[in-house]
């Protein structure tokens, strides 16, 4: 999944005014293809006790700020799992996302 759009600069990106994609599932935020490197620059504090993805307080990623379906940042933006980066505005595991926090799909 697409963590939301980074807040620091104005965007187009439905991301910013979304965030459904990080608060889907607590089992969604998990690392796949990252290599040892690229975990350790994801602060710790946001890496679950597994450290097998992101921490998630419910459903919701810990990284994630702001209020899903009005305003969202990702607080780790740059360095996001690979999950975070794939899912991309209107696929299907956005729709799905979507759906569930009763927002229109965008796909």
């Amino acid at each position: 999944m697409v963590a939301a759009a980074n807040q620091s600069s104005t965007s187009d990106s439905p991301c910013q005014s979304c965030g459904a994609c990080c608060a889907y599932s607590s089992n969604w935020p998990r690392f796949s293809t990252e290599d040892d490197v690229a975990l350790g620059l994801i602060p710790e504090k946001f890496v679950n006790e597994r450290q097998s993805g992101m921490r998630c307080e419910g459903d919701r990623c810990s990284a994630l700020s702001g209020r899903v379906g009005v305003e969202t940042s990702c607080v780790v933006y740059a360095v996001r799992p690979e999950v975070c980066r794939t899912c991309m505005p209107g696929d299907a595991e956005c729709d799905m996302a979507r759906r569930k926090w009763g927002l229109p799909v965008l796909g």
